[in-house]
């Protein structure tokens, strides 16, 4: 069986010694054959085992010298095409000339705010979860406690697919944190940043599709007030150290309490006076603690764990951070607009 080896790899050495390269195509084909992933020399260095415990070293000796004789040639002939073109006067290609110039692109409005929540979370230990946009109702609706006759399951909220009344597009990233929790064990601690669907007429304030990231803390132990000081500390990473916030209560199907949380934007401006209505507070996020009864549908002890979820969109936080006044521009992929962002990360 070695005799059988050793002829193999010295019949390949000889092909390389032997092999003529005319043009790049010719020099590709040789770096495939005897550099690539899948080389002729690679499947060889598998077959040491089978050679006699006295010959191995020579074996291996002379598969290294095969690989140094392939990659010195390859060199060569690299280097010898190389001085070919160049002094190839009919290559059509003048060296002389100003290279066209390149025009950079710039991150979209809604990546860099997604991206800069998701990086805030991160540093606090918290993990990203992706799941499906095409989503089945009991993760999206009956998981998250949401009743039979619960409006958000109506047709003109939900774009449910053809002819089908369990598969729909998810109406909000909670279907993650459903897929997780039945999946995963606590502790939990994952946001979940994603495209969602609502049949919504289309306006300046609203869209058919937008983007959320929605947060899952579960452990034992965990209350209100562990809710309270992440988002404030959310809050003041996101829009300065000195942030005030406020929680309102409020109600969602999948928490209990439940709060929407506002943060003091100011009255300086006139624009701040039209956004926050007079009031100087302005709403970004839902959130509260998880219901029981959510814990019980994806199988976890209720009597145990305790957890806290919240739940943001980004375009509404886009628009806030860079004045964006209609949010169809965000979907128009206008590239006067989008310039307005190079550089900003």
């Amino acid at each position: 069986m070695s005799a059988d080896v050793f002829s193999k790899v010295k019949e390949i050495l000889n092909n390389i010694q032997n092999e003529k390269v005319g043009n790049l195509n010719d020099l590709e084909s040789f770096r495939i054959k005897y550099l690539g992933s899948k080389n002729e020399i690679k499947s060889l260095f598998g077959e040491i085992k089978n050679v006699e415990n006295d010959r191995k070293k020579e074996f291996g000796q002379l598969l290294n010298d095969v690989k140094q004789s392939a990659e010195e040639k390859y060199e060569l002939l690299k280097a010898s095409l190389g001085s070919a073109l160049t002094d190839n006067e009919n290559t059509g290609i003048d060296m002389t000339a100003p290279c066209e110039p390149i025009s950079f692109g710039s991150r979209h409005p809604v990546s860099i705010v997604m991206n800069r929540i998701i990086g805030i979370f991160e540093r606090i230990g918290f993990t990203v979860a992706e799941e499906r946009e095409i989503e089945d109702d009991w993760h999206n609706f009956t998981a998250m406690n949401t009743p039979e006759d619960h409006p958000a399951r109506d047709m003109q909220d939900t774009f449910y697919l053809k002819d089908s009344t369990v598969e729909l597009l998810r109406t909000h990233t909670s279907s993650v944190q459903a897929r997780i929790m039945t999946t995963q064990k606590p502790p939990i601690r994952i946001i979940a940043p994603g495209r969602v669907y609502r049949n919504e007429t289309i306006s300046s304030r609203s869209h058919c599709q937008f983007h959320q990231v929605e947060g899952l803390y579960i452990d034992k132990g965990v209350s209100f007030a562990d809710m309270k000081q992440t988002l404030l500390y959310f809050a003041r990473e996101m829009y300065g150290p000195k942030t005030d916030i406020r929680l309102r209560p409020s109600f969602f199907p999948f928490t209990e309490p439940s709060a929407e949380m506002d943060v003091y934007w100011g009255l300086k401006t006139e624009d701040d006076h039209r956004i926050t209505k007079g009031t100087g507070w302005l709403e970004i996020l839902g959130c509260g603690m998880v219901d029981p009864n959510v814990l019980t549908n994806c199988g976890i002890d209720p009597t145990v764990y305790s957890g806290f979820a919240f739940g943001m969109g980004i375009e509404r936080q886009a628009m806030l951070q860079f004045k964006i006044t209609d949010i169809r521009q965000l979907f128009e992929n206008d590239a006067r607009f989008l310039k307005q962002f190079s550089g900003v990360i």
